[in-house]
């Protein structure tokens, strides 16, 4: 195979790099031939605007007239797990963006395929404000399992896009813990900035979550990769996370920041959290501390510490101090790129040389195209989605109920 046919399911932000990622494969060809999403609009301008030869109504539509290799979800999150089991089912490879998947319902007919119009907001069930994360724990793993079944069966790859696990920093950090051979003890983590891109983030019936799952499986997948990954060197098995406690908050609702007349964070979050810390505990008795939020300003925060037996590391992801740019005014470097969702362009700000690099997004497209033509399994693969929905439903089972929870095996 010399190249490899990529069917894109939405057509937004996550798609959107997705697709700029695939141009820049090397030692092959990987073309995105066909996109579907639920609007008409935003496929036909995504088409346009990436040169995609195949636009369709439905991924149905989709997998029955065009010949692909593998199908990459960029949709919400509602629509996850249901796209990984018509891939697998279509006998197609297939690659979902983080989280692998949350709590959702099915919220008009069709909702599998993705093409019909998602209700208003008047319509809109506010689940995470009465639904017990007992069910959610459990209605997750049981969605888990259908999936795993499913690519058992079908025999196809299953690719976990969480760029963390990528992320040169990261990776870094993974060779010096192998190399040093030292005990990690603790890891402390956090992905934080002022609200997301998505308008779906608002609701927990699309979104899956909040904060904590949205934003936070990024440094959960990044801790639970390194405990994988020392495992792996030290005894020839992953250090799996155990159980953990957690807690959750909606910081934007505190009543001083409501008065405040000038709002600088995203707000309108209906029932999602927009704070959230989880303390997991390993097999091995090692610990870690992530905490994920939408409470941040000036930017990306994406960083992990590890404090080893032998030595510490500090992996700062997101931002970088390799260039910094001070502007007087919004324009003073014209329309050049600085850096994701700061807040303003005057000052100093930290303008990264390549954001796309540096968060591991080319890196975690070419291993799974690499991964496709060689028939080897991704860095990221299904284990780490696995866990880390284990881990992020247990931990609002945690905050829920005010207790230590076990982490589903």
């Amino acid at each position: 195979m010399s190249t490899v046919r990529i069917g894109m399911v939405g057509a937004g932000f996550a798609a959107d790099f997705h697709t700029e990622a695939f141009a820049q494969v090397h030692g092959c060809e990987a073309r995105v031939v066909a996109v579907t999403s639920a609007r008409p609009e935003s496929r036909e301008a995504f088409a346009r605007r990436h040169g995609i030869p195949g636009v369709y109504s439905s991924v149905e539509e989709m997998l029955e007239q065009t010949e692909l290799d593998v199908l990459d979800v960029c949709a919400p999150t509602n629509l996850h797990a249901p796209m990984a089991l018509l891939a697998a089912q279509a006998g197609k490879h297939v690659i979902v963006e983080k989280p692998f998947t949350g709590y959702t319902r099915e919220l008009w007919d069709g909702a599998g395929s993705g093409s019909e119009t998602p209700p208003t907001e008047g319509e809109m069930p506010l689940i995470g404000n009465f639904v017990e994360r007992a069910e959610m724990l459990a209605s997750v793993m049981q969605q888990c399992d259908e999936v795993e079944a499913a690519l058992r069966a079908a025999g196809v790859k299953f690719m976990y896009a969480e760029n963390w696990v990528y992320a040169p920093a990261v990776q870094k950090a993974r060779r010096l813990v192998e190399a040093g051979g030292g005990t990690v003890l603790r890891i402390v983590a956090e992905e934080s900035h002022p609200g997301s891109h998505a308008s779906y983030a608002r609701y927990w019936a699309l979104a899956g979550g909040g904060a904590l799952l949205r934003t936070g499986s990024h440094p959960i997948g990044g801790t639970l990769y390194i405990k994988r990954a020392e495992g792996l060197a030290r005894y020839g098995k992953p250090i799996r996370p155990a159980s953990v406690v957690a807690e959750t908050a909606f910081l934007t609702r505190i009543e001083s920041f409501v008065a405040e007349p000038r709002k600088y964070l995203k707000t309108g979050l209906a029932d999602c959290e927009d704070w959230g810390s989880a303390f997991i505990t390993f097999d091995d008795g090692s610990v870690a501390t992530v905490c994920s939020s939408d409470v941040v300003l000036g930017g990306i925060y994406n960083r992990m510490q590890v404090f080893l037996s032998n030595g510490r590391i500090e992996a700062n992801l997101n931002p970088t101090d390799a260039v910094l740019a001070y502007g007087p005014a919004d324009d003073s470097f014209g329309d050049e790129y600085l850096a994701e969702k700061i807040s303003t362009r005057q000052g100093w700000n930290f303008a990264s040389p390549d954001e796309a690099w540096a968060s591991g997004y080319q890196q975690e497209i070419q291993d799974f195209v690499n991964c496709i033509i060689h028939d080897r399994e991704p860095m990221s693969g299904w284990a780490l989605a696995r866990d880390v929905t284990a881990v992020v439903f247990a931990a609002y089972q945690s905050a829920w109920e005010g207790r230590r929870v076990d982490v589903p095996r």
